[in-house]
């Protein structure tokens, strides 16, 4: 993989078409869709790709509720639905697996109001979760669809088993990722070089102390991206956004892959090939050091063994923590400057990133390409957008 010091640099070529700074899941897919294209790019990486929140353990790919439906609802349910084509590709293209499933989720409803609106958001399912000749539940049931997973009793009042959402393996999506870059003509990656400044006017870089020269510029270095932006309005230094700490931990267990997830009052409990089960995450606006694990996490931990049985004795073999990246209108935050209309925001997304981020990723070079958009993407997602609420 080329490195800060790779021999583009070192030969004086300090220049791209398009520059991807961070290559997490998102600036990830924004290279994949360069590549596509046939544009020139680069993506710089300050460490190493996935070392921030796309290196996490979860990889939940959960729908919202089919209730009070918006566009941003359905853009969420298009890139659910198109991610799962994308995934195949991606791994017929590299040999290596994603950790995809449509897994499906389980959610104990614990009092009988829970499940009266459970039962109006199915009726609601049935008719907006449709695409494709394909159709998918929000189904309201007394019993878990199978035994010894989640804890019958968890469900006083039933359950809703969804069959929409999914899971991945982050770190396997990074690697596939990054392989198929590493195998393209278009795409060079740069890894441990971060960018320290943006100039905007001048459209460079700085890199290393080198002033590196790009046409058009994606921002999509996670929370990173906030203060790189920072310097193009007049709003304080964290106004565009914030990172918020999530915590999950990896439990060994022999549970079946391919049971549904289990979410309930913000903790997940997700099932990976190789006898992994991800347990998380915490939402931390405040905390003392970024990477540290602590007692918020053995709660999550606690709460999951009571929740499955089958992981009461399961030991523990990671505990992880990162920081996600929060837009100041917690919508993911895409799209040209109003001011700079060659510096593009691909940013934020929060808990939804993997499930959209393919999605976004095409939006943003699409529209760095100067190419009309093959699909809308909601106003409240626009750059511009979550610049109007900074400045009020």
């Amino acid at each position: 993989m080329p490195q800060a010091d790779s021999p583009a640099l070192r030969q004086g070529q300090p220049q791209t078409d398009l520059l991807i700074v961070g290559a997490g899941v998102m600036g990830l897919w924004a290279g994949l869709h360069a590549e596509r294209l046939g544009i020139p790019a680069t993506v710089v990486e300050a460490r190493r790709p996935g070392a921030g929140a796309s290196g996490g353990l979860l990889g939940a790919l959960m729908p919202h509720m089919p209730d009070r439906w918006n566009d941003k609802k359905q853009f969420q349910f298009d890139a659910l639905l198109t991610l799962e084509a994308e995934i195949a590709a991606l791994e017929a293209a590299t040999g290596l697996s994603a950790g995809y499933r449509r897994c499906g989720r389980l959610i104990p409803l614990a009092k009988p109001h829970l499940r009266r609106l459970a039962e109006g958001h199915m009726r609601e399912a049935a008719t907006l979760w449709k695409a494709e000749g394909r159709s998918f539940g929000w189904n309201v049931v007394d019993q878990p669809p199978l035994k010894d997973w989640i804890d019958p009793g968890a469900g006083e009042h039933g359950f809703v088993y969804d069959t929409l959402a999914g899971r991945l393996a982050p770190r396997a999506l990074i690697a596939a990722l990054t392989a198929h870059l590493q195998a393209g003509r278009h795409v060079r990656l740069l890894t441990d070089t971060p960018v320290t400044a943006i100039d905007v006017e001048r459209r460079r870089a700085v890199i290393h102390g080198t002033d590196f020269a790009f046409s058009k510029c994606i921002m999509a270095a996670g929370h990173q991206s906030f203060p790189l932006l920072q310097p193009f309005g007049s709003m304080t230094a964290r106004s565009l956004g914030q990172p918020v700490k999530g915590q999950s931990a990896l439990l060994q267990a022999d549970i079946d892959p391919a049971v549904p997830a289990i979410f309930r009052d913000g903790l997940y409990i997700v099932a990976h090939e190789g006898g992994h089960v991800a347990v998380g995450s915490t939402s931390e606006d405040s905390f003392d050091s970024p990477d540290d694990t602590d007692e918020r996490l053995d709660t999550l931990i606690e709460a999951a063994r009571d929740l499955v049985p089958a992981l009461k004795d399961a030991p523990v073999i990671e505990r992880w923590a990162g920081l996600r990246p929060k837009a100041i209108d917690r919508d993911p935050m895409i799209g040209p400057h109003p001011t700079h209309p060659w510096l593009f925001a691909l940013t934020g997304g929060f808990k939804v990133s993997f499930g959209l981020a393919h999605r976004l990723a095409e939006a943003a070079v699409q529209m760095a390409a100067g190419h009309a958009l093959p699909f809308p993407v909601p106003a409240s997602f626009q750059f511009s957008h979550h610049l109007d609420i900074a400045e009020r």
